[in-house]
């Protein structure tokens, strides 16, 4: 699969993370996870807000990754209710890199793109 420039490694990690983290919100908001649409709706708000681009293959490869990812990521961080993932975020929808804990599952979304 080719990865077009402005969708490089890094920006599939912060993708796959904000996608992880968005199905970590849907658990704890309605015990299920995200449907398959609303995963890639998700996906192409954050391409959007990101300035990112891809072709559908890729963003659909980084997508069905969340949802195989999200289930091991939250049994490992145990971020289970809102108020637990409300420090997670800065204003809107933005991960807050600051914190340790996002910065943790951004290295295992890294981790599970290397293994691809």
């Amino acid at each position: 699969m080719s990865m077009s420039l402005s969708f490089d490694e890094e920006a599939r990690a912060e993708m796959l993370c904000h996608l992880v983290v968005g199905e970590f919100v849907a658990m704890a908001r309605t015990g299920d996870w995200l449907k398959t649409a609303h995963l890639v709706e998700l996906a192409r708000i954050w391409m959007d807000a990101n300035g990112a681009g891809s072709d559908w293959q890729e963003r659909i490869a980084v997508t069905r990754m969340a949802a195989d990812l999200a289930p091991d990521v939250l049994a490992a961080s145990g971020l289970m209710t809102e108020k637990a993932l409300t420090p997670l975020f800065t204003d809107g929808w933005r991960l807050d890199y600051r914190m340790p804990l996002v910065c943790e599952i951004r290295d295992m979304c890294m981790a599970r793109l290397r293994r691809v």
